[in-house]
């Protein structure tokens, strides 16, 4: 029973089952255990060299106090550059915010264009933190299913319909976490054309995993100026340059939001590590060789669990058009999806992720992280088969 003192929202506020299977992972390998980890999304690879190196100059430099809160001007700088060089535009460098990771940004929005008697729009499946600030600042978060028949891929039409005169956000993301499902550019052209007619509406796009697409040219929300006035972008080098423990990410703001973002930025963290900062401006300035050298590789490794996969009876899984997650379908196993996580990693070593631990219709799902070794994904589908045969 909660404190009478406390906040009642606080009953609201979820976490991500990664963590919590992560903590469990790590219990059983120090009983003795071995445990193939496919369960956390973050990259199998060290930072690159000379990202590593730039951190370290930066401290030895005396990077040591605070910098801007919305950032290094070098590093908005930098971030307006990249993107404006790959998608023809981004907003001045006033309305990019550098955040510790991509998580503040989603928080900020919830904040931002949440609140009671708000509804916003988020997809189902999802990243868990969307629905769990959402409800934290007391809007009512709506659904809207990224199918398997659909390729994983939102549907423009549904969401649309979704739309209520209390709808003050939508939250789209592509390539998508946990499908790895990639929505076409026709219809998000779709969405946006929809959403002329309610003008009030913001835009979330969570591009985190923009330079991780295997086949279809990377695609931003940046590219369309008729909702520029209402975006917000999400994105950050925690997946692309293998920096998840570094926390640094950045947000795009609309002019009439981007004052309110950095006064929570302000009151939350002040501003990023500056040598943290520095890293990142070597990332985004330097040679992409290393970015493109994973994309490949994640390519390849998604081809390879998705085979491995699709040989076991009962699992039927869609080849990923991005990031780096299967997401694969169990149905045929007759176990439901958190039964099927705890025994995959409390019997067979494998950690992996039940659909549900990311929304209601991940029911039948586990979701899969390709971000590892050839010869660990090999063995995790060994024993996801053995499991398989086991409860046939």
């Amino acid at each position: 029973m909660l404190n009478k003192m406390l906040n009642e929202n606080l009953l609201k506020l979820d976490t991500e089952t990664a963590f919590s299977v992560l903590t469990r992972a790590g219990e059983l390998e120090k009983a003795g255990f071995s445990i193939v980890n496919l369960g956390i999304g973050q990259p199998d690879f060290s930072t690159p060299a000379h990202i590593v190196e730039a951190g370290i100059k930066a401290l030895k430099d005396g990077a040591h106090g605070y910098t801007p809160s919305m950032g290094l001007v070098s590093l908005r700088e930098a971030v307006f550059k990249d993107l404006t060089e790959r998608y023809g535009y981004c907003p001045p460098i006033s309305q990019i915010q550098i955040t510790p990771g991509g998580k503040p940004d989603i928080f900020m929005a919830a904040m931002i264009y949440g609140g009671r008697k708000k509804e916003i729009i988020l997809p189902d499946p999802s990243f868990p933190i969307y629905t769990s600030s959402v409800a934290y600042s007391g809007a009512t978060p709506v659904t809207y299913g990224v199918n398997e028949e659909n390729g994983f891929a939102f549907n423009a039409d549904e969401i649309l319909s979704k739309i209520t005169s209390r709808t003050s956000m939508i939250m789209i993301n592509s390539p998508h976490n946990p499908t790895g499902g990639i929505t076409p550019a026709s219809e998000i052209s779709k969405l946006v054309d929809g959403l002329i007619s309610y003008p009030d509406i913001t835009l979330f796009s969570d591009e985190i995993y923009d330079r991780l697409v295997f086949e279809t040219p990377p695609h931003s929300l940046l590219s369309y100026p008729e909702i520029l006035d209402r975006l917000i972008v999400l994105n950050g080098w925690s997946k692309t340059y293998a920096m998840t423990g570094w926390r640094i990410g950045f947000g795009i703001w609309p002019k009439q939001s981007v004052e309110f973002a950095d006064k929570i930025g302000v009151n939350y963290h002040s501003c990023v590590n500056a040598a943290t900062q520095y890293a990142a401006l070597a990332a985004t300035s330097g040679d992409q060789g290393c970015v493109e050298n994973m994309r490949i590789i994640f390519k390849r490794r998604a081809k390879l669990i998705t085979e491995k996969l699709n040989n076991i009876t009962g699992i039927n899984c869609q080849l990923p058009g991005g990031a780096f997650y299967a997401f694969p379908n169990i149905t045929g196993l007759g176990l439901a999806s958190d039964d099927i996580q705890t025994i995959l990693l409390e019997d067979y070593g494998v950690a992996g992720l039940a659909g549900t631990a990311f929304g209601h219709n991940g029911e039948g799902y586990l979701r899969l992280s390709s971000a590892n070794s050839d010869d660990s994904i090999i063995k995790a589908c060994t024993m996801i088969e053995q499991l398989a045969n086991n409860h046939a």
